[in-house]
Formats: C-alpha cells, sequence, structure tokens
C-alpha cells in the first residue's frame, strides 16, 4: 500500500490544510502518510485524530533544519515516530524565532521594492507557523507582478546568484545537534532529500553520527541517485523512505500527494525499526553480562 511520508501543511510551507491532506490521501487511496511541517510538531496530534476518522494512519514527523558548517550545505533531517515529540520543541521553537527574523527582513525589504504593504504579505501566511518565500512570492503573484512562484522573479530575490537577492542570514542548528535532539525525543532520524541540497557525500558521516536512515524515493532525487541511495542504505544497514515533499501549489516541482511513497516492506521496517533496536541492545548487554560472569 502506498505510504507518502513527506507532506507539508498550511502549518509551514504548504498550501493545503491538515484536514484537506488527510482528504486527498483518502480519496487517492493513500492509507498511510507522515505530516512533516518545517521545525513545526503543532499538526501531528490533529492530524492522527483527523487521520483516524478518515481511516488514514498518519505518522508523526517534523522536518527539522539544519546546516553542516563543514561542507556548508544546507541540511533537511525528518524526525519519525518520536516517543516525546514535545522534547523537540524547544529546537523548533529556537529555529522559529531564526527563520521570523530573516522572514520580517526579507518582507520589509519586499515591502520598499514593490508597493505592497507588510500587512498584504503577512495576509498570505494566514494559518501557518512562519513567514515563508511562497508567501511573499504569493502576495507578489496577487499583486500582479508574477504569474509563477518559482520563476524568474523567485530567482531574482531568492537567488544567492542575484545580485538583487533579498535573503536574510538564518543561523541553523549544527547536524549533530538535530541528530542528538531526535533521539533525545526517542524519534529516528531520516535525511531528507539529499538531492536537493547536493548532500550525498555527507551521507557516511551522518551515519556515524547516528543517523538511521535515507529518503530514497523522492522527487529531488533522479533514477541514478536513487538507485545509488538504495544500494548505500542497503549497505550501511539504514532505513529507505520515500515521500513526495507535498507542498500542494507551494511546491517547487508539481508532485501529486503519493507520487513518490515508501513500498511496505520499507514501512514495515520503519514502524519495527526502534523496537529492533531495543532487542539488539538486551541481547548486546546480555552477551557482555554473560562475558563478565565467565
Amino acid at each position: 500500500m502506498a505510504a507518502d511520508l513527506h507532506c507539508h501543511t498550511k502549518l509551514s510551507d504548504g498550501s493545503v490544510g491538515i484536514e484537506d491532506l488527510i482528504l486527498i490521501a483518502h480519496k487517492s487511496g493513500i492509507d498511510t502518510i507522515a505530516i512533516t511541517d518545517h521545525d513545526c510538531i503543532a499538526g501531528t496530534v490533529r492530524g492522527q485524530v483527523i487521520g483516524k476518522r478518515y481511516g488514514v494512519n498518519v505518522i508523526s514527523g517534523v522536518e527539522l533544519s539544519a546546516f553542516d558548517n563543514e561542507s556548508g550545505k544546507s541540511v533537511h533531517i525528518i524526525s519519525y515516530l518520536a516517543d516525546s515529540p514535545d522534547r523537540l520543541e524547544a529546537i523548533c521553537r529556537k529555529t522559529s524565532v531564526a527563520r521570523k527574523r530573516a522572514g520580517q527582513i526579507m518582507m520589509l525589504k519586499v515591502a520598499a521594492r514593490f508597493p505592497i504593504t507588510s500587512e498584504f504579505i503577512i495576509s498570505h501566511a494566514s494559518g501557518s507557523t512562519n513567514l515563508y518565500k511562497q508567501h511573499i512570492m504569493h502576495s507578489l503573484m496577487d499583486a500582479g507582478y508574477t504569474d509563477e512562484l518559482f520563476g524568474e522573479l523567485y530567482r531574482k530575490l531568492f537567488s544567492t546568484d542575484s545580485e538583487n537577492n533579498i535573503l536574510a542570514p538564518t543561523k541553523y542548528p549544527d547536524v549533530q545537534t538535530v541528530l542528538d535532539e531526535i533521539h533525545g525525543a526517542g524519534g529516528i532520524a531520516v535525511l531528507a532529500h539529499p538531492g536537493k541540497f547536493n548532500n550525498f557525500d555527507e551521507i557516511e558521516k551522518y551515519v556515524e553520527m547516528g543517523l538511521d536512515g535515507v529518503e530514497v524515493w523522492s522527487p529531488f532525487n533522479n533514477e541514478e541517485q536513487t538507485e545509488m541511495l538504495a544500494s548505500l542504505c542497503k549497505k550501511k544497514k539504514l532505513l529507505l523512505t520515500g515521500g513526495s515533499n507535498f507542498h500542494g501549489t507551494y511546491g517547487e516541482k508539481t508532485v501529486t500527494l503519493g507520487s513518490y511513497s515508501t513500498p511496505q516492506e520499507h514501512l514495515d521496517k520503519l514502524m519495527g525499526y526502534k523496537a529492533k533496536k531495543k532487542r539488539a541492545q538486551r541481547k548486546a548487554e546480555k552477551e557482555a553480562a554473560a562475558k563478565e560472569n565467565k
């Protein structure tokens, strides 16, 4: 059965509300999804309640932002099935504050460059926990300055290659900190869409830090990369997951819910991962105790 383990809602930078997302999954025959809003765990409980109403299993998740200072690359790590998701609230809040500052700076720059108000821009982020680039672009679309979210105007405003960009620096936690926070909350840490930020060369380093799995099936990974990632995961005994990175109309790529998914075999491995690790730990402890008693 289809399991889309990477979905966003209006709580972050998606265009669809939680219930609508679950209804799309239900009508599409998708029986398992994970709501993985950026640095926001607010939708998990509500999603699970609504999911039960429609017969859709909603796995708890959150996509945490990180930065690899050594490689100079952004890194996104998804936490799944945390035993104590509230323990992730602090790192989510810290990142949210940093993103709010950056969003406000970008918003003021746009309001100074175009004849629109800050209030007009903010109105497009209604329901979200933050102000994202998509909200700024949506306001510019409504003001008639572009007819697409990720077109020429987006590149002028948000590309590092553009001399006239409005980007504001945002400080994100390092990868090790994010991995430690996820495991401290009893969660499973999976590297999201390595093709998006070209994180391929760093995967083995992240495995040494404690990474549990990799998002293999993603619109940001091409066919060759998908095969490479699957092979690497099997070699390193990592979990393999898949998801569409669904954002609705706010998505960088046009994808439908479930267009990239996690095969049942690997969904089962994800769901049983923590229990398997506990069994392995108990076995190792028994073996160590037996050696000491000899």
